[in-house]
């Protein structure tokens, strides 16, 4: 799988989302900004973006995916004295 293949399934299920992609092959990490998070706890966040991969991970072409997922508000608070995002 590639970075972009896991960008791709993330966008279109979270349009205009703000994301980071990192790793390779088979191990991924990922970090999303999107107001589609507000509400939710950490695993309904974590279990929102695996859902958009259990076919990939159940063929082993997607073994692992680290997410780290935040609102806006979240993310701004947590980068606060750096420049802020809006969506």
């Amino acid at each position: 799988m590639e970075s972009s293949q896991i960008e791709s399934r993330i966008e279109e299920h979270l349009p205009g989302a703000s994301l980071e992609v990192s790793g390779a092959d088979c191990d991924f990490s990922v970090t999303i900004i999107s107001p589609d998070f507000e509400g939710l706890n950490a695993m309904k966040r974590q279990q929102m973006i695996l859902s958009l991969f259990s076919d990939v991970i159940k063929t082993g072409e997607l073994h692992a995916l680290s997410i780290k997922a935040f609102t806006l508000d979240e993310w701004n608070n947590k980068s606060s004295g750096l420049v802020q995002l809006s969506i």
